[in-house]
């Protein structure tokens, strides 16, 4: 008998705390929500981020909205009721936005990394380099990459495969192993083009970021003054530790399984860049901005 749809296990072996479990997480994503809105808002309204930095900010916050609702909104309810059952399409849609948003937030880091690059190894020529054309083309193409090519061909590989046999999904959201895990059709050609799209939307832009940061801390480790290091190196640290939660979190989902792991820190691990990573962001790149700073406080924030 073909499977038709699927049963969510989500943390059901902690089924006595669902009700705690859904006023925490509701709790975080309100506070991701508000927090990654007010971001926007506040570049769209304030000429003191009428900067290239702070452009890639808001289409960084838009984004992260944009990722935790894919997931977190089905997770409460899915908490609340018995029955957690999703359709196969609605599976599919939610894992290929999964893999969009996903792949769009690798383009984009990496392009807060060039622009980061630019602002301190290129300080004189910024602003001719980082013009606002350049900006939006970035911005589009970093949108535009996720949801094309890699994203599609990998929700298209797994909408092919045939599920004959168990239909329960052993995580909190419709995530590709987990399918794979089901599926009766022969997985390593699936296997294949999924690990082969996933190095192309991940490895180049950690490439790029990874190279940028090369570059920067070269720089920086040549300014004589001390004072001047620390300027230098604020201008990238927020973006830094941000990225450093994005791909650790990733490396120690897709690495901890290799290592015998269960599927419990699995999902604990998965918690953290589709739950805390989004809320973190807006505190990360506001608590150390004094332009931020000075923007909420025009607003009485």
């Amino acid at each position: 008998m073909m499977v038709t749809e699927f049963i969510i296990l989500g943390f059901g072996d902690l089924k006595e705390l669902s009700p705690l479990l859904f006023l925490v997480f509701g709790i975080v994503y309100m506070v991701t929500v508000s927090g990654n809105i007010l971001l926007v808002v506040l570049v769209c309204t304030q000429r003191r981020l009428q900067m290239p930095m702070y452009f890639f900010l808001a289409n960084l916050s838009c984004l992260e909205v944009c990722y935790t609702s894919n997931i977190v909104p089905r997770m409460l309810v899915d908490l609340l009721r018995e029955k957690r059952v999703i359709s196969m399409v609605g599976c599919i849609i939610q894992l290929y936005f999964f893999g969009a948003l996903g792949s769009a937030e690798c383009y984009l880091l990496a392009v807060m990394s060039y622009d980061r690059y630019l602002a301190v190894c290129r300080p004189l020529q910024y602003a001719t380099l980082m013009h606002r054309t350049l900006c939006v083309g970035l911005a589009i193409g970093s949108w535009f990459s996720g949801f094309t090519v890699a994203a599609a061909f990998q929700a298209a590989m797994v909408s092919s495969l045939n599920f004959c046999g168990g239909n329960e999904i052993d995580h909190f959201f419709c995530d590709l192993k987990p399918l794979q895990k089901l599926s009766c059709s022969d997985p390593h050609v699936v296997n294949l083009v999924c690990m082969s799209l996933t190095a192309l939307v991940t490895l180049a832009p950690f490439g790029l970021t990874l190279a940028s940061y090369w570059q920067i801390l070269s720089v920086v480790l040549h300014i004589s003054s001390t004072q001047g290091r620390q300027k230098a190196f604020s201008t990238c640290s927020s973006h830094l530790v941000v990225v450093t939660l994005f791909y650790g979190t990733l490396i120690l989902v897709y690495a901890v399984p290799l290592a015998g792991q269960g599927s419990s820190l699995n999902k604990a691990f998965s918690l953290f860049y589709t739950v805390v990573t989004p809320m973190c962001n807006p505190f990360i790149y506001s608590l150390k901005n004094n332009d931020i700073k000075e923007a909420l406080n025009k607003l009485k924030i």
